[in-house]
């Protein structure tokens, strides 16, 4: 009888033992699939915000002019009507969505690369800023992630205060687009629009500006940190004028998400894209990044490189209506050692060298 008792706990225990083994690989199923569901995800948030803002504008021109020639004429027609009344929309405010701003999808773009913000100073709400966003990369990832979304806790850090980041103007006048950026907090980067937000709009109000623009986009290489501000004074007075404090940003890890295929200085192809950059406020580089299935192969994806955007300390800005040359040079060096300052302090933390130079133009 003890034999077979014996006989019976012992087979018991292994049927336990192949039972606790059998749930746990189906338990290890689910995990696994989930890797790979919330890698297709992040993969698809980046391609979607890619087709957003590469391609969303000009295709919904497409539609719209080629629905004009035919029965759906009607659509087209009602939309450029409602385009000319809102046309001055995005210059006095735009049409902030909070729903856009929170959307899950940007927790899958921000751990794609992963992207975080920084914050090192407080930004009181009782007051207006222009944060100046450096450097520009690619496609202003960085910039975009922070300040159009709420993914790396912006409204969470600084409570109270409200980021709206400035673009190309030409962006809002193309159909369904303008609708899109507006409700991110987007604004056209002209006098006009960045006036009524640091004038007409209350307090807590943080226009974010790419100084550098699109040219610097063409200094934008892996391991190099290249910045264009020695002659880009208009921020400086828009501050003045408005009593707006200045506030430098720096995004480590920008320049790291695509390769740029160089052109020599004074050839003709460098010449090109550099015309072409003053008629059309943009410049044509030649890029490519990582592939769709694959971090070793060649494709238009960003490279999956962290970015860690750093907001570093306000200076403080007087009102001013019309203020002198002399005096927007002083806050221009002011904020530029500010800016200084905030790269010498953190670059050993987010991927620099120590010995690693702001280079700035």
């Amino acid at each position: 009888m003890k034999t077979i008792i014996a006989a019976y706990s012992k087979d018991l225990r292994g049927s336990r033992l192949r039972l606790r083994s059998l749930l746990h690989s189906i338990s290890a199923v689910p995990i696994f699939l989930q890797h790979h569901l919330r890698t297709f995800i992040q993969l698809f948030s980046v391609l979607q915000w890619i087709f957003s803002f590469l391609i969303m504008g000009l295709l919904s021109l497409g539609v719209f002019l080629f629905l004009f020639f035919t029965n759906y004429w009607p659509i087209s027609a009602l939309y450029v009507s409602w385009l000319v009344l809102d046309w001055d929309k995005p210059e006095t405010g735009g049409r902030r969505n909070l729903w856009v701003r929170n959307c899950s999808i940007w927790n899958y773009f921000r751990d794609y690369f992963p992207i975080q913000l920084v914050k090192t100073q407080n930004l009181s709400p009782s007051r207006n800023y222009i944060i100046g966003s450096h450097p520009h990369g690619i496609l202003c990832i960085g910039a975009f992630c922070n300040f159009v979304t709420e993914s790396t806790g912006f409204s969470q850090k600084f409570p109270g205060v409200r980021p709206h980041l400035a673009t190309l103007a030409g962006n809002f006048r193309l159909p369904i687009l303008r609708e899109y950026m507006m409700s991110g907090g987007l604004c056209p980067v002209n006098r006009k629009s960045i006036g009524y937000i640091l004038s007409q709009n209350g307090s807590g109000n943080a226009v974010v500006i790419v100084v550098g623009g699109a040219a610097e986009s063409l200094s934008c290489h892996p391991g190099i940190t290249t910045i264009i501000l020695s002659k880009r004074r208009g921020f400086v007075r828009l501050a003045l004028e408005n009593g707006a404090d200045l506030v430098p940003s720096f995004s480590f890890g920008e320049n790291d998400l695509y390769q740029q295929v160089q052109f020599s200085e004074g050839s003709l192809l460098r010449a090109a894209q550099c015309k072409f950059q003053k008629l059309f406020g943009f410049a044509p580089c030649f890029v490519y990044g990582r592939g769709m299935t694959s971090c070793q192969s060649k494709g238009f994806l960003p490279y999956s490189h962290p970015i860690t955007t750093v907001i570093g300390e306000p200076v403080t800005v007087p009102k001013i209506n019309d203020p002198s040359p002399h005096i927007v040079e002083l806050y221009h060096e002011m904020y530029k050692q500010s800016l200084l300052k905030l790269f010498h302090e953190h670059k050993t933390k987010y991927g620099l060298s120590e010995d690693a130079v702001l280079q700035i133009l």
